[in-house]
């Protein structure tokens, strides 16, 4: 007879025979290095260091500052350039500014890599429908940069809505409320455009800076794809000298008839995290996104908890290795295309009277402030009401309905 020794070492023989041999590292590409794509590198080194990955090539046409990439990967100023040289990439993320996202992307399931598309995942919704077509003809996944779909306080906020704990959910504002200056319109040729020579870019407060409190409140609230909205109404408005919106009202249903209501702005006397609440019969809860911290309040008293998150690019490649469903997946990004169409398709933004704006700091450090919009913020989300159904003396718009595309 062995040993107690000898029978735990054959099972765990037995085990390790069974168990699944780690994937060899995937083969990664990154188009874009700078701005979030610098995020992006960071992160590639993080999962070099563990094995995961190896950072076989970057596309920028501006070039990586020095150290920045590993000697070992290629630099290249496009990604066609890249895809002709490179071949068996696993997995092509893609951080590049947003009226490139369509054909950059498309090209990349030609590839038969999987991808990571940067948010908004393109600029319009007939882009959106030729990727879903092209993603799934290739079979492969594609995870949309929607980083706070990976905090597991989603999962704790799924929780506490099952077992009731804020009553009847009855509606979910988000309200963000952060600070750019001029020099933010001015770092790239996009920044502040609804088009540059005719291509979509669609870049406003509710679809870029802000598109995670949008993306963040549709998750919760159950709506992912464009079948699960029965409504979007927007309201936009700009402080500054562009073409987009800098504070808006953003009013969704869900087809089940939930309201959520995104109350939004660049123009605030000071950034603040922003955030989703859940509005229930018997109390609230309260999720900060990108601290991943959750509080909620009751009859029975305030909680609070700080959540870990799960990084989209190892969903991603779990996805690809074991089948792990994607936290933020194309299809799944279909109700916040409708948001950025009814967006790409509304008046242009109407203009904040100057009177009601004033303006802090000097030179390209100045950023516009627009008077009472904290408070026009909160009573936005708190009422589901649109600045100008709040009464407010520089709501000179009225809201716009965006008649949702038969499925």
């Amino acid at each position: 007879m062995g040993t107690a020794t000898e029978a735990a070492g054959s099972e765990a023989a037995a085990a390790s025979a069974t168990a699944p041999a780690p994937a060899p590292a995937a083969r990664v590409a990154l188009v874009g290095v700078h701005g979030f794509g610098a995020h992006h590198l960071r992160n590639l080194h993080r999962l070099h260091a563990a094995g995961r990955v190896e950072l076989v090539a970057v596309a920028d046409p501006q070039p990586p500052a020095p150290g920045a990439v590993p000697p070992s990967a290629a630099v290249y100023p496009a990604l066609d350039q890249l895809l002709t040289d490179t071949r068996d990439l696993d997995l092509i993320i893609v951080a590049t500014p947003i009226q490139t996202h369509a054909p950059l992307a498309l090209a990349v399931l030609a590839t038969g890599a999987e991808l990571y598309l940067e948010k908004p995942p393109v600029a319009s919704l007939a882009d959106f429908n030729r990727l879903c077509t092209a993603a799934a003809e290739s079979g492969r996944g594609v995870q949309i940069g929607f980083q706070s779909l990976g905090s597991h306080a989603m999962k704790a906020i799924e929780e506490l809505l099952q077992a009731g704990t804020i009553g009847t959910l009855e509606g979910i504002s988000a309200t963000g409320r952060w600070v750019r200056d001029r020099a933010y319109y001015k770092r790239s040729r996009w920044a502040g455009k609804r088009s540059i020579n005719g291509m979509d870019v669609v870049d406003g407060v509710a679809t870029n800076p802000l598109a995670h409190a949008v993306a963040t409140a549709l998750r919760i609230a159950g709506a992912r794809t464009t079948a699960d909205v029965a409504s979007v109404e927007t309201e936009l408005y700009r402080a500054n000298d562009i073409e987009s919106d800098d504070t808006s009202v953003i009013r969704i249903r869900t087809a089940a008839g939930l309201p959520i209501t995104c109350a939004l702005t660049i123009c605030a006397s000071e950034s603040v995290e922003p955030y989703v609440t859940l509005q229930g019969s018997a109390g609230t809860a309260v999720f900060h996104y990108t601290e991943d911290r959750l509080t909620v309040e009751t009859a029975a008293g305030r909680t609070e908890e700080t959540c870990g998150r799960e990084d989209l690019t190892e969903n991603l490649l779990a996805h690809r290795d074991h089948g792990v469903p994607l936290t933020s997946g194309l299809v799944d990004s279909g109700a916040f295309m409708l948001v950025l169409e009814a967006v790409r398709r509304a008046p242009l933004p109407a203009p904040i009277d100057p009177a009601y704006v004033r303006w802090e700091g000097e030179g390209d450090a100045a950023h516009a402030v627009v008077a009472g919009i904290e408070d026009a913020l909160e009573r936005a989300g708190r009422q589901h009401a649109t600045f100008s159904e709040l009464g407010l003396s520089w709501a000179a718009a009225t809201p716009v309905a965006f008649p949702i595309p038969a499925s």
